[in-house]
């Protein structure tokens, strides 16, 4: 039993131009792009305008074994074919065509030195975190994400030819949008997709209650009055499938590894909040690690909810807690009671195999068991005793607060805009930053952590042999992904595609004396193309 494995995450940031509102979002989503390469071109773990490699992404492989024709996929599917903007999109936000119909200083498209990507996906900017290797690392990582953002807002707010922009760390407009918050995890291929659907779902059906992030109002639009714990859970329309914009699914199928295909999967979770609390982050990843494990090991608990997809938007609407939700079995349950079935097998799966032992286990897997064992007990005493851990809970108290000040029914329109607020990557402006600076929040990762994150990779993954490429050797790239690096060197006529297939290659164990050994590229490439691991590729 462990907690350890590869995985990361994606954020889609809302996006508002206050002053401009009919703006184009994806030519404001390019801005955001264009803006942090402004920002991080000084330093010296700046980005680098590389082309996405889109040679071994397959968007439309699904992991029941088929693969969906081209014409019938919908065009959001089609994630292997970089965005664009028309002549006329561009000309009307003012921007400039080159010479050749090109879009001049629109950028699309970033590869971080810290190993991640910033690019534009569906009208939002969306940051990729690097791979890691553990929950903590995956909660450090993503917040580096939050202050990527926040710098291209400050650049972009420095700009007088610009119109001011908002990010939001949110998944929903209101307006019956809602854009993503995705994990993904590797494991081994080896394990029945029926098996990973079967296990997974009852888990994600009522994860909520541990990693919501709160959203006032009920239905796609919100219309309907009220709170419920998740941001996305009404937008889910299917128990699994291959879409993640439409219909969307409890269990997304989409088969592409981005590592060796024979070996393994990355499972692709779709149904997650995006969320600033680092507790519910880590509870995020961790706990769905943990449930990964048991799977996997066939020690999964034998629970089956009977209408998962009418149970989850239940389970969202229910503050109480208190919903009882039939089983295949015919018990009945409450969300709370499933999520200790779960916590409940990995604790003794975790002593069985010595993993819960703080001592001689691998250092993640008890602390994540501890804390999702504390959560679920203060869950069962009401909200207000997780309010500095869970971030719905913590959104909910203060939303209370001004409903009792103010005597506000949920339908009044004030507390959507406190819901809008709350999710401001603005320090100054965002409501979960203000409560954090008053110690209402606890703190997984110092700021310090967070700081050194946006600039360095992970060292124990293949994100490190991406990142310092871009650092020392940017200059010389042409293209990348999660599992190349493309380099072209002057005078030399073809282009040299380094292949990182293996998430756990490329580290800074493996990899930290060639980079130190070698100042320029044309070196660099000269030793590492004559190891044995890459000769002929």
């Amino acid at each position: 039993m462990t907690a350890v494995r590869v995985m990361g995450s994606e954020t889609e940031y809302g996006i508002h131009a206050p002053s401009a509102p009919g703006s184009n979002a994806t030519w404001l989503s390019t801005q955001v792009v264009h803006a942090y390469a402004l920002v991080s071109g000084d330093r010296a773990a700046g980005g680098s305008e590389a082309r996405w490699d889109y040679t071994d992404e397959d968007p439309l492989a699904d992991a029941r074994g088929w693969t969906v024709p081209r014409h019938t996929a919908h065009p959001s599917q089609l994630t292997d074919v970089p965005p664009e903007l028309t002549a006329a999109q561009i000309a009307l936000e003012g921007g400039e065509l080159d010479d050749d119909g090109s879009t001049g200083p629109l950028m699309m498209n970033m590869v971080l030195g810290n190993g991640a990507r910033l690019y534009v996906d569906h009208a939002h900017p969306e940051y990729s975190s690097p791979e890691v290797t553990n929950p903590y690392d995956a909660v450090r990582w993503d917040a580096a994400g939050d202050q990527v953002a926040l710098a291209a807002v400050r650049q972009i707010a420095a700009n007088p030819a610009l119109p001011e922009v908002n990010l939001y760390k949110n998944n929903t407009d209101n307006k019956a949008v809602s854009y993503g918050s995705h994990e993904n995890y590797l494991m081994p291929r080896s394990v029945p997709f029926s098996h990973i659907v079967r296990g997974l779902t009852p888990f994600f059906t009522t994860r909520a209650l541990i990693c919501g992030a709160g959203r006032v109002g009920k239905g796609q639009d919100g219309s309907v009055p009220g709170f419920q714990l998740s941001q996305r859970a009404d937008f889910f329309e299917a128990e699994v499938g291959l879409e993640t914009t439409i219909r969307r699914p409890i269990i997304n199928t989409r088969d592409e590894p981005h590592a060796t295909a024979e070996k393994y999967r990355r499972l692709h979770v779709i149904i997650g909040d995006a969320n600033f609390s680092h507790v519910s982050n880590y509870l995020k990843f961790g706990t769905t690690s943990l449930v990964l494990d048991l799977i996997e090991n066939g020690e999964a608990p034998q629970v089956e909810v009977q209408g998962p997809v009418e149970a989850l938007r239940a389970v969202s609407h229910d503050t109480t807690l208190r919903g009882l939700h039939r089983l295949a079995d015919g018990r009945r349950a409450t969300a709370l009671d499933i999520q200790w079935m779960y916590l409940e097998a990995a604790a003794k799966r975790a002593a069985a195999t010595g993993a819960s032992d703080s001592v001689t286990g691998d250092g993640h897997t008890s602390q994540v068991l501890a804390r999702w064992e504390q959560v679920l007990t203060g869950l069962a005493g009401g909200p207000e005793a997780v309010a500095g851990q869970v971030e719905w809970a913590a959104k909910l108290g203060l939303l209370e607060q001004y409903r009792q000040r103010d005597s506000l029914g949920w339908d009044n329109p004030r507390l959507g805009l406190i819901d809008l607020q709350w999710s401001d990557v603005r320090p100054e402006k965002g409501l979960y930053h203000r409560l954090l600076a008053h110690g209402r929040m606890e703190r997984l990762v110092s700021d310090a952590d967070i700081a050194a994150a946006v600039r360095q990779p992970p060292s124990d993954t293949r994100a490190y042999f991406r990142g310092q490429c871009i650092q020392r050797y940017g200059a010389s790239i042409v293209g990348a992904s999660w599992d190349s690096v493309i380099f072209e060197l002057p005078g030399q006529r073809r282009l040299r595609r380094v292949p990182t297939r293996e998430p756990l290659r490329g580290t800074q164990a493996l990899t930290g004396r060639l980079f130190a050994a070698h100042p320029d590229a044309e070196s660099f490439l000269a030793e590492l193309l004559d190891l044995p691991a890459l000769k002929g590729q």
